[in-house]
This record gives C-alpha cells, sequence and structure tokens, in this order.
C-alpha cells in the first residue's frame, strides 16, 4: 500500500468531466477530489498526510453517496440492495454503512416502505402468490418483519383470481383440457399452490361457460 501523499498545493485544475478537482502537491499530480470535497482548498496550502487522508475519505464518502443515489434515482432499493452494489464498486465498509446510515436519516431508504411498495407494484402488475413475493423479499435482502408487515393483507384466492382474469382473453376459445393445463401452468408458475390453482381454473371455466354442466376432466392436466 502506497503511503498517503502530503505536501504544497500547487495547482487545483477542474477535471473536463465528473465535476472533480486535481490536486498537485509540489508540482505533481497527487489525487483528484469532489468539487464539493475541495472547496475549501487552496494553492499554497500544506496538507498532511493525515489531512490527505480525511479529504480522501470523505471523497469516498461523497463518491457513495452519489452512487447510491443514482441507483434509488432508477427505482426504490432495499438497504442490502444497496449495500451489495456499494460493496461490488470497492467501497470499504466503513463508508458503505455511513451511507445506508445517511440514506437511512434522510428518508431514502426504508426497508419497510421497499416491502410494501414492491408488493403494491406486484399485485397492480403482475399479481403472484404470497410465497413467490416472501421469496423475492428475500432475494433483495429484507428482514422477516418487513416481509410479513408487508404481505398481512395480501390474500392468495384473490390474488389468484385476478391473475387469471388478466389471462382469460387469451385462453377463451380453448377447449377444456387445453384451457386447463394452460391457465393452470400459467398460475403455477405465479407461486400458487396446486389446490388453490384448481379451484381458479374450474372459476375461470365457469365464468366464461355459465351454466348448470361441470368441465370435462377427461385430459385437463392439473
Amino acid at each position: 500500500m502506497e503511503p498517503t501523499p502530503e505536501g504544497r498545493i500547487t495547482a487545483l485544475q477542474p477535471q473536463a468531466r465528473g465535476n472533480r478537482v486535481r490536486v498537485y502537491l509540489d508540482g505533481a499530480y497527487a489525487f483528484s477530489l469532489a468539487e464539493a470535497v475541495a472547496a475549501d482548498l487552496q494553492v499554497g496550502q500544506r496538507l498532511t498526510a493525515a489531512q490527505v487522508q480525511a479529504l480522501l475519505d470523505a471523497d469516498a464518502r461523497w463518491r457513495a453517496w452519489q452512487h447510491a443515489a443514482r441507483l434509488l434515482a432508477v427505482r426504490p432499493r432495499s438497504a442490502a440492495e444497496i449495500r451489495r452494489r456499494l460493496r461490488r464498486r470497492g467501497y470499504a465498509d466503513e463508508v458503505v454503512e455511513a451511507t445506508l446510515a445517511r440514506l437511512r436519516a434522510a428518508g431514502w431508504l426504508d426497508d419497510a416502505v421497499f416491502a410494501r411498495q414492491w408488493v403494491e407494484n406486484r399485485l397492480a402488475f403482475r399479481p403472484r402468490s404470497r410465497a413467490l413475493l416472501r421469496a423475492e423479499l428475500r432475494q433483495k435482502g429484507v428482514d422477516e418483519a418487513a416481509i410479513e408487515a408487508a404481505l398481512a393483507p395480501v390474500d392468495d384466492e384473490a390474488l389468484a383470481w385476478d391473475a387469471a382474469q388478466r389471462a382469460l382473453r387469451r385462453y377463451r376459445g380453448l377447449p377444456w383440457p387445453v384451457f386447463a393445463r394452460r391457465l393452470s401452468a400459467y398460475l403455477a408458475r405465479r407461486g400458487f399452490p396446486p389446490g388453490l390453482v384448481r379451484q381458479v381454473v374450474r372459476r375461470a371455466w365457469a365464468h366464461l361457460h355459465p351454466g348448470p354442466s361441470e368441465p370435462e376432466e377427461q385430459g385437463a392436466a392439473q
């Protein structure tokens, strides 16, 4: 590991891109800093190794914050997702945790809110079972308490029926065996259990074909 540089600032040059400043010590390029971190530096100022290290640490925190903010601007994310992405970029653990703490304090990072929004979005656009929603949130690193709170209002039977209704148009003209097989597979891919799938498939068929007759069981793949 190279020693931390020190010396007198002989030049401060803005970089062409990235809102950063190149810092020269004793006539040689030493390091670059975010403009916000370098704002108080002046040519002629002498920096000790400890002062330089403090500036580099502040710059790392600034860059981590900016990277996290860009990630959150794209879509909401869990704390574990942000932690993984920052570590992947090579930030030290203390910088990562400081960034997470700052995001929480700013109200930008809240796993309970994230879990609730994730479930609401899925239910609105891609209905799926509680089990599959739970698995997705666990994969995102959300803790169990936040997951259970977000899933508390979720009703698998209502969700399965909602999902089936969204698919009925594409299966409307099929005979019972093909209808049952395809709709069953569609619901199974969304994590609904077999018993509920059978119930919803028969309900969907009855919805399309009202009357006293039962669907033919022969050839139904459920």
